[in-house]
């Protein structure tokens, strides 16, 4: 049996270079970038969809997960590959971290530890409320309703006295099923953006902003938010290196998405510690350096 130092995991779609699709393209070729960054450190490294159900995972000393963009609507199966899989082999992160993180309740937790996130109000399954009854209880004008469980912007809704009621039956029927989350709707990240900043290990390495089209809230590129280089303040980076350290447990990447808030102060957005994009495509020398921490890690 050949045995891997490192399986760096993907989804089935992303398995393959793409030609004519650009965002096929970008996903394969940072997976590429930090496999390649791996291989420079003397590790023996395989790129794998996470359900691929011919490999012995315990053939591996470590899995990363890197891009395994579709966890989110195969919860269930993913859940149980994750606790199976875990008993195998290393997880990068671990299998701890990431369902404490797969969860945003979690920003209840880092909000504890001191860390400024978003205000939020958590509704959990089979409440008996509806939207506009949530917004006269919060005194809220325009919100984003999003599941607590969730990716790439999966059932977001920026709500407001014009579309409450339009917006009901898809609430009433997702409250059935799952936990969300209902929040402030936060101007500055429309007209300033999003910004993320990658942690590995507790320790910065660089950063993009992100920002919405014209007309959008979204700031993620399936709904044509842009990215840019990005040279943070040193009050950022401290905030970010900060929520990652509030962590339980340390972990190897984390990306750190903060914003201005309506009140001014730096928040956090997202604590993205599963399988957050990292744009190592716009700062090469990152993917050695993760590697470095990963190698280190691995010894």
């Amino acid at each position: 049996m050949k045995i891997y130092d490192v399986v760096i995991l993907t989804d089935a779609r992303y398995l393959e270079d793409s030609d004519t699709n650009a965002y096929k393209h970008n996903v394969f070729y940072e997976d590429l970038l930090v496999q390649n960054a791996l291989k420079a450190e003397g590790l023996n490294v395989i790129r794998l969809a996470w359900d691929d159900s011919e490999f012995n995972w315990n053939s591996t000393k470590a899995v990363l997960f890197r891009t395994t963009w579709d966890y989110f609507n195969r919860f269930h199966e993913f859940s149980k590959w994750l606790k199976a899989v875990s008993k195998e082999t290393l997880l990068l992160n671990s299998e701890y971290i990431i369902r404490w993180n797969i969860d945003k309740h979690y920003l209840l937790d880092l909000k504890k530890k001191g860390i400024h996130i978003t205000e939020s109000h958590f509704i959990e399954p089979g409440t008996e409320t509806n939207l506009s009854e949530l917004h006269k209880q919060l005194n809220w004008q325009e919100t984003v309703l999003k599941p607590c469980v969730s990716g790439g912007g999966r059932h977001t809704y920026k709500l407001n006295a014009d579309n409450l009621t339009a917006h009901e039956a898809i609430f009433s029927e997702l409250i059935k099923e799952e936990a969300l989350m209902l929040q402030p709707f936060q101007h500055n990240i429309v007209s300033e953006g999003e910004l993320s900043l990658m942690v590995f290990n507790g320790e910065y390495s660089h950063a993009v902003l992100k920002k919405a089209k014209s007309g959008d809230f979204r700031v993620q590129d399936d709904f044509g938010g842009s990215v840019h280089i990005y040279t943070p303040t040193e009050a950022e980076i401290d905030f970010a290196i900060k929520a990652v350290k509030a962590c339980t447990e340390l972990p190897i990447y984390a990306r750190v998405d903060i914003f201005t808030d309506n009140e001014g102060l730096i928040a956090l957005a997202e604590l993205e510690l599963i399988e957050p994009e990292l744009w190592f495509r716009n700062e090469l020398k990152a993917a050695t350096v993760f590697a470095k921490h990963i190698t280190l890690r691995l010894n």
